[in-house]
């Protein structure tokens, strides 16, 4: 391959050995639209497999054939599978994701608003989570095999076991009840002054800090714990510099790709896991408004929720792989 004259070299080839970088950060880009795709027809064919129908549903169980067939052909049901699916993907891409077949209002109107309510709330956690599962991660690595570190691990261990429903039914039934110091159900309406939607929305708050603080913090002990035993970091030791220190200055950045994929990767979390949080505290949010969808089998709903939870998914793991390129020496300053 050394004999092959550089003309001939495939004009790809050549731009990865150009720019490594460059190259693998447009190839985790196509490859996330690959994979939405892929994830938009599981969701548009999953649905179209479930038995049953909206019309069924709606009409309920006296409905006659031919009163289900009308609304079927009304609501275009009667066509095929691949030409409603390339009509509603084409909309979807420009942002139009059809009328809810039940309350008939636009479906991307009521998303816009529900979107914005559990982007705040995941926000809230991710502002309060983050820096403090980084901190104790170093907390724990610097007090390592003593009681701080012991205790840390207990307690994120326990967090970790407990689902994030029964996390939640235990904060309404002690700070919600027991004590009245929060406000339940989480009610957020428009125009509602910043501090009381705050105050509103403690305990979906609190709820999922401790499902994602336990695992970033462990995760963030890890990575630092293996850079920990590096010959340069002995050296800093040996230099005078302390303990603390050597993890904040030195351990840490370079254990930063690890750190930033689990952040990302909970933060991911944070924006689709809050359908079960949302749904116990009531919260008018993506969540809840798929859920009630999904009760009434309103399809045009499920189908806009689960491809934007999807398209936020891999839009947060597609930045963390960027990330952790951007944060590899070696590919910054290829040879």
């Amino acid at each position: 391959m050394s004999n092959i004259p550089p003309s001939t070299v495939m004009p790809g080839l050549r731009f990865r050995q150009r720019f490594p970088l460059l190259s693998l950060i447009i190839e985790r880009c196509l490859l996330s639209l690959v994979l939405l795709f892929a994830v938009s027809v599981l969701i548009f064919g999953g649905l179209e497999a479930l038995p049953g129908d909206f019309a069924t549903t709606y009409l309920g169980q006296s409905a006659t054939p031919q009163a289900v067939a009308n609304i079927r052909t009304e609501l275009g049901l009667n066509r095929p599978v691949t030409t409603r699916y390339v009509e509603w993907l084409g909309n979807a891409v420009r942002g139009d994701f059809g009328t809810s077949w039940a309350s008939k209002n636009s479906v991307s109107e009521q998303i816009g608003k529900r979107l914005g309510n559990s982007l705040f709330l995941a926000a809230c956690a991710a502002v309060i989570s983050v820096p403090l599962a980084v901190g104790l991660g170093m907390l724990a690595v610097h007090f390592r095999n003593r009681l701080p570190d012991k205790i840390i691990n207990v307690i994120s261990l326990a967090a970790i076991s407990l689902p994030e429903f029964f996390i939640g039914y235990l904060l309404i039934l002690f700070f919600g009840v027991k004590f009245g110091i929060a406000t339940f159900p989480a009610t957020v309406y428009d125009g509602m002054d910043f501090i009381d939607r705050l105050k509103a929305i403690a305990l979906p708050t609190a709820t999922l800090v401790l499902v994602v603080l336990a695992h970033m913090m462990r995760m963030t002990r890890a990575a630092i714990l293996s850079v920990m035993s590096s010959a340069y970091m002995e050296t800093a030791e040996l230099k005078g510099l302390s303990a603390f220190r050597a993890i904040v200055k030195h351990a840490a950045p370079n254990a930063l790709a690890p750190i930033i994929n689990v952040v990302a990767l909970n933060l991911a979390y944070l924006i689709v896991g809050v359908v079960v949080v949302e749904v116990v505290f009531v919260y008018p949010g993506m969540g809840q408004y798929m859920v009630d969808a999904v009760t009434v089998r309103d399809m045009p709903v499920v189908q806009a929720c689960g491809l934007i939870f999807a398209a936020v998914y891999i839009l947060l793991n597609m930045v963390a792989d960027i990330l952790a390129i951007v944060a590899n020496p070696r590919l910054r300053h290829p040879r």
